[in-house]
C-alpha cells in the first residue's frame, strides 16, 4: 500500500517538474532577467554593499539579519543532500543547471522580495512584516489565492520540508557502527525535534537571533573544509570539470530518462536548495527595516547566489575531485561522506553529521519563521493566540520526529510537490506585479545617480500611497551624508 502511495506521489512530482514547473522557471527567470537588464549581475556589487545597511532604529530587523532568515532555509540538508543525490542519480552535469538555474532565479528573487518589501505591513510597534500572500491578493484581486498561497506555504514548510530535513539528517548516522534502522532514526528525530521546540517557544525574536549567528560560522567552515577536500586532489580537478561540462551538454544525459536527467535533477535541487521563486525568502525580506523596497530586493541576490554557487557548489567541487565512486547506491550522506573521507579520515563523516545536524537546525528554525508569518494572514492579519501557537508548534515538532522514520523517496516527493505548488502560483503573481518592481529599480537608481540614499515614495512608481500600508507616511527624499557621498 505504502509503496503504491509512492509511486503516485513520484508520478505527480514528475509531471510537476517536467514540463510544468520547468518551463515556468525558466521563462519567469529569463522574462525577469531581461526586465532588469540582469540586475542579478549588474548590480551585484551594490548588493554586497547593502548587505551592512543598518536599521534606522534600535530593535528592528536589519537587511543582515533578514538575509541570514532567509540563507538559513535555503541553505540545508539539501545543500549536501540534495547535490549528493543529483550527481549520484543525474551524473555530474547536474551541477551546471544548478548554476544555470541559480543565475536566473536570483533575477526572480529579486522580483518577489522586492514586491514584499513594496506590499508590507506594519504591526502596532511600528515594525514590518508581509510576504507573498500580500502581493498576490493585489495580483489576482483574490483573498482565496493568498490564502491558497499560505495553506500551500504551511504544507510545504511545516510539512514537506521538515520531514525530508529531519530524514536527511537521521540519513547521515547510516555510515557509523552504532547506527540501527529500527532505533537510531527514533532517536535522532525525538533529539532534533527537542531542540527546535525550545527555540520556537519564543518565536520570531529568537529564531531570528539564533539563525544570524551561526548561519554565516557554519556556512564558512563547511566551504573551508570542502576547499581543503578539492584541493588535497587537485589532480582530479580537471577530470572533474571536464566531467561536468561534457555531461551537462550530452544529449543522452540531458533527455535520457528525462525526469532523471541530469538537466530535470539539477533544475529540482537547485530549485529545492536556493528556492527562488518559490515565495518563501520574501516572508522574511518583509521585516527588513529598509528605506526602500530595492535594497531587500537586491541583498536577496546575495542569498541565491550564497547558497548555490558557495555552498552547493562546495559540494559537488569536494565530491567529484575526491574521485570516489557515485551511484544510486550511495545518493545522499554516504556519497558525501565518502568523499571528505578521503582526506580526513574517519573525522570526515563526523564533520558531515555536524554541519548536517547545523543545517537541520537552521533550516527547521527558518522553516517555521516562514509558516508564522502565513498563519497570521490566514487569521486575517490578527495576531495568534498563545494557545493555538503552542498546540501549531507541537504538531509541527512532531512532524519533525516523524520525518526521521519515513521513506527516503516519499519525503522528496512530498517535498518537491508541495513548493511545486507555491511556486506555480508566486510567479504568475510575480509577472503581473512586475512592472511596479522595475519602476521601484529605476527610482532607486535615478536617486543613487543623484548621490542620494535612496528613499521610496510610491507616488514616485505611480502608486497611489492609498493602496499600501507601511509606506504610506514615507518621508521625503533625503541627500546622502558627505562621507557616504565621498564613498561612492
Amino acid at each position: 500500500m505504502l509503496d503504491e502511495i509512492t509511486a503516485q506521489f513520484q508520478k505527480i512530482d514528475d509531471f510537476i517538474y517536467y514540463p510544468v514547473l520547468m518551463i515556468v522557471l525558466i521563462v519567469a527567470g529569463v522574462y525577469f532577467t531581461c526586465r532588469t537588464n540582469g540586475v542579478q549581475i549588474r548590480l551585484f556589487k551594490e548588493s554586497c554593499k547593502l548587505i551592512g545597511d543598518k536599521s534606522n532604529e534600535k530593535g528592528r530587523v536589519s537587511s543582515f539579519q533578514a538575509l541570514m532568515v532567509s540563507t538559513a532555509s535555503r541553505v540545508g540538508t539539501g545543500n549536501i543532500i540534495g547535490v549528493s543525490t543529483a550527481i549520484c542519480l543525474g551524473g555530474p552535469g547536474a551541477c551546471f543547471w544548478m548554476w544555470i538555474m541559480c543565475i536566473i532565479g536570483a533575477a526572480s528573487a529579486f522580483m518577489e522580495s522586492t514586491l514584499a518589501q513594496i506590499y508590507k505591513r506594519r504591526d502596532a510597534d511600528g515594525n514590518s512584516y508581509g510576504g507573498p500572500a500580500y502581493y498576490i491578493e493585489k495580483a489576482y484581486h483574490s483573498k482565496k489565492m493568498a490564502k491558497l498561497f499560505c495553506a500551500c506555504l504551511i504544507a510545504t514548510y511545516a510539512v514537506g520540508f521538515n520531514l525530508l530535513c529531519s530524514y536527511n539528517l537521521q540519513s547521515s548516522f547510516q555510515t557509523y557502527d552504532f547506527y540501527d534502522n529500527t532505533i537510531t532514526p527514533y532517536v535522532v528525530g525525538l533529539v532534533i525535534a527537542i531542540f527546535v521546540g525550545i527555540c520556537i517557544a519564543d518565536g520570531g525574536k529568537r529564531i531570528v537571533k539564533l539563525t544570524s549567528l551561526i548561519v554565516p560560522v557554519m556556512g564558512i567552515a563547511y566551504v573551508v573544509l570542502s576547499f581543503i577536500v578539492m584541493f588535497a586532489n587537485i589532480k582530479n580537478v580537471p577530470d572533474m570539470f571536464a566531467k561536468i561540462f561534457g555531461d551537462a551538454i550530452d544529449f543522452k544525459s540531458i533527455f535520457g530518462g528525462m525526469a532523471g536527467s541530469c538537466m530535470i535533477l539539477g533544475i529540482k535541487r537547485g530549485l529545492y536548495s536556493n528556492e527562488a521563486g518559490v515565495g518563501s525568502a520574501p516572508n522574511a525580506s518583509a521585516s527588513a527595516d529598509v528605506s526602500h523596497p530595492v535594497k531587500q530586493g537586491l541583498v536577496q541576490t546575495i542569498s541565491v547566489y550564497i547558497d548555490t554557487m558557495i555552498i552547493c557548489t562546495a559540494t559537488a567541487f569536494m565530491c567529484l575531485a575526491s574521485g570516489t565512486d557515485y551511484n544510486a547506491g550511495v545518493s545522499g550522506a554516504p556519497y558525501v561522506q565518502n568523499s571528505i573521507e578521503t582526506v580526513f579520515g574517519s573525522v570526515g563523516p563526523v564533520f558531515i553529521t555536524t554541519a548536517m545536524v547545523l543545517f537541520a537546525f537552521t533550516t527547521l528554525l527558518g522553516n517555521l519563521y516562514y509558516v508564522d508569518n502565513a498563519l497570521i494572514f490566514l487569521n486575517n492579519n490578527i495576531a495568534l493566540s498563545s494557545k493555538f501557537k503552542k498546540v501549531f508548534r507541537t504538531e509541527c515538532v512532531v512532524m519533525i520526529f516523524l520525518g526521521a522514520t519515513v521513506s527516503v523517496d516519499i519525503a522528496w516527493a512530498i517535498a518537491d510537490i508541495t513548493m511545486g505548488a507555491l511556486t506555480l502560483i508566486n510567479l504568475p503573481a510575480c509577472v503581473i506585479l512586475s512592472g511596479y518592481a522595475i519602476k521601484a529599480l529605476k527610482d532607486y537608481e535615478r536617486q543613487k545617480k543623484e548621490k542620494k540614499d535612496p528613499i521610496f515614495k510610491a507616488s514616485d512608481i505611480g502608486m497611489n500611497a492609498d493602496e499600501l500600508d507601511f509606506w504610506k507616511d514615507a518621508p521625503e527624499t533625503a541627500e546622502m551624508t558627505e562621507e557616504a557621498a565621498a564613498a561612492e
